[in-house]
């Protein structure tokens, strides 16, 4: 009886992976209606007939510092928790101001809560690292991404049709919930979350592939302020669209990634969703302002925004494995993102539009052009880096002898020698040239010569391609 009574509340049990998921999503659903181009807090300032433009660029400013700043004072997963618990409980209080007739409080609630949102965010990484396995992070991430924007697409309905007081009495609601299930959080399981990198080696070998990856989310998210500026208000008459839409390609973006079988290569989906956005400014361009070129539109442009938000979270929880403050790697991404909002909007508001929308949608195509040009460059350092590819993963969850079996095998093939098929063998096993290097007692430049000559001999450039062409002929010959 005792065995069937916990098997029973077993069920309702959150893990933290769960509890991970809930909190940010919670929390984002607040982030996303109130302080980052919040369509509540739009709503706020028409009413009062204030200009939104001070409110909007000084919170994304505010948040921006929050998630750069964050990982240099959260060094530990105790404060990591602590600073989520006090930052959710003064966002809790700072929202209310905004039941109030406008004031200099709004500013101060806002620009002060925006930081401590930052500072959230790039907290969240202790969280993600320590309740969810490498392999299982982009589920995590997906299901967060769109349950947050279910979350959001519900508290602005509410606040459309019946009034943006209700509306922020809705994102108060999700705040508290965040704040309860971060207790709730495992001490335990925090505690066991340990730094994964020891080597300074590792320490400094994600630089290369995070400034390129911060780089093109910069790039991307440029044009995706200058979407807000230009797109929303031209179709500003279409005031319910306008009000929801964006929500159902972007959440609808992010499941279609989500599940997509293992076997299909991400790289095409982010060619396509580069093409998507060039399609979407194109189509403002030439189309006119009706219903249907609205839904076209959009459609193209939120789809590929959740396909690059998925694209990018992802990369920077696998990086999480290789520094030992997972604050920094996520507030740093997410600060480019942030950032290239910003600027793009920053862009538009300089000058006058006008007529301008066709140059600055020219603008956008020619950064369109930029990110596809940057891609292949983007993708050698992340997959030199990174090894959640399908195949690598096969290879590591292969029994040892069954590893050391395949590699012999293929080198016998390819007319490694021995040397090289020990190298092989421990690079793809993820080692660095350092330490294939201390573990054979060789040099590195030895190593170095025998890897040129490893990927030569398999036409490869690196050792993502390696695993790729030593995985793909065990798949062909069919050896087991």
């Amino acid at each position: 009886m005792v065995e069937e009574k916990h098997k029973k509340w077993a069920f309702f049990t959150i893990n933290n992976r769960r509890l991970s998921i809930l909190i940010l999503s919670f929390f984002a659903a607040w982030l996303f209606t109130i302080p980052f181009e919040g369509k509540v807090l739009y709503m706020l300032l028409d009413n009062h007939q204030l200009s939104t433009q001070p409110f909007v660029l000084g919170s994304m400013a505010a948040h921006c510092a929050g998630l750069i700043l964050c990982g240099f004072f959260i060094k530990n997963l105790r404060s990591a928790k602590m600073l989520m618990i006090i930052s959710l409980a003064f966002c809790i209080v700072a929202t209310t101001a905004f039941f109030f007739a406008p004031s200099f409080w709004w500013q101060v609630a806002l620009f002060s809560s925006s930081f401590l949102a930052g500072c959230c965010v790039a907290t969240w990484g202790y969280f993600l690292k320590s309740g969810t396995p490498k392999n299982e992070r982009y589920k995590t991430i997906a299901d967060m991404l769109a349950f947050s924007y279910i979350l959001l697409l519900l508290i602005v309905k509410a606040a459309w049709n019946i009034s943006a007081h209700i509306g922020l009495i809705l994102t108060i609601l999700p705040l508290c919930i965040a704040l309860l299930l971060t207790f709730r959080f495992s001490k335990k399981e925090i505690k066991q979350c340990l730094p994964s990198v020891k080597s300074t080696e590792q320490y400094v070998s994600i630089v290369k592939p995070l400034g390129f990856l911060c780089l093109f989310i910069l790039i991307v998210a440029i044009n995706v302020g200058l979407m807000y500026q230009m797109q929303f208000p031209a179709f500003a008459h279409l005031e319910q669209l306008n009000s929801w839409y964006w929500a159902i390609p972007y959440i609808a973006g992010v499941m279609i990634v989500r599940y997509l079988p293992r076997k299909v290569k991400r790289t095409n989906i982010l060619y396509a969703a580069i093409a998507m956005t060039g399609f979407s400014f194109i189509g403002f361009m030439l189309l006119d302002r009706s219903t249907l070129s609205y839904l076209i539109v959009h459609t193209l442009m939120f789809s590929a925004v959740g396909i690059f938000n998925l694209f990018w979270w992802t990369m920077l929880s696998e990086m999480l494995e290789f520094h030992k403050n997972p604050a920094r790697i996520l507030g740093a991404g997410l600060f480019a993102n942030v950032l290239g909002i910003l600027i793009g909007e920053l862009i538009l508001s300089s000058i006058s539009l006008g007529n301008a929308h066709n140059y600055l949608s020219l603008l956008a195509l020619s950064l369109v052009f930029f990110t596809l040009i940057m891609l292949p460059l983007l993708y050698s350092p992340l997959t030199a880096l990174l090894k959640n590819h399908e195949y690598l993963t096969t290879f590591s969850e292969m029994p040892q002898h069954e590893q050391t079996r395949l590699i012999h095998k293929y080198a016998s093939v390819e007319k490694l020698t021995i040397r090289e098929a020990e190298i092989a063998l421990l690079l793809i096993k993820g080692k660095t040239y350092r330490m294939i290097a201390s573990e054979l007692h060789i040099s590195e430049n030895t190593v170095r010569f025998h890897v040129k000559n490893i990927y030569s001999k398999y036409v490869v450039r690196n050792r993502v391609e390696l695993i790729n062409a030593i995985m793909s002929e065990k798949t062909n010959s069919g050896i087991h």
